[in-house]
């Protein structure tokens, strides 16, 4: 089976290898330069503890990566559920293409500039193609066409 809505869903996976790779290509080396912090002997904490001891620039790329395990896990689950009711065509595609623009637009800005307005401005647009996206499903597994 094939779906167009498929398509936007794999690149948004892709993408957040993409920035999986760019945060650790970035993190280490910042994190290896950090006298206070020896990675033999740290144990426990997480992510965000490194938000006190790494340049802000340097986090703002793993925030985004965090972000991206946030709300696209819903896109990936309705995306999916259009693909499968056979609603992952025309209209609900092309949604999904906006959607998925819009957060590698989001994860670019955060990840180079982190200019909080319009970092909101692009992650509410996106919520509202994810809204369209969650109606259009319900719509799908809760009529008959």
């Amino acid at each position: 089976m094939h779906s167009d809505i498929l398509q936007p869903v794999a690149v948004l996976a892709a993408w957040t290898m993409i920035m999986w790779v760019w945060m650790y290509i970035t993190r280490i080396p910042a994190m290896q330069k950090v006298k206070e912090l020896d990675l033999n002997k740290w144990t426990g904490g997480k992510g965000s503890d490194l938000d006190q001891l790494l340049p802000s620039h340097i986090q703002w790329i793993a925030h985004n990566y965090n972000h991206l395990h946030e709300a696209p896990t819903v896109f990936y689950a309705v995306a999916l559920l259009l693909a499968i009711s056979g609603w992952g065509d025309g209209l609900n595609a092309t949604i999904a293409w906006a959607y998925v623009g819009l957060r590698i637009a989001h994860s670019l800005v955060q990840a180079l500039w982190n200019r909080i307005i319009v970092r909101f401005t692009l992650f509410a647009l996106s919520s509202l193609a994810l809204m369209a996206l969650t109606i259009h499903a319900m719509m799908a597994v809760f009529t008959n066409g």
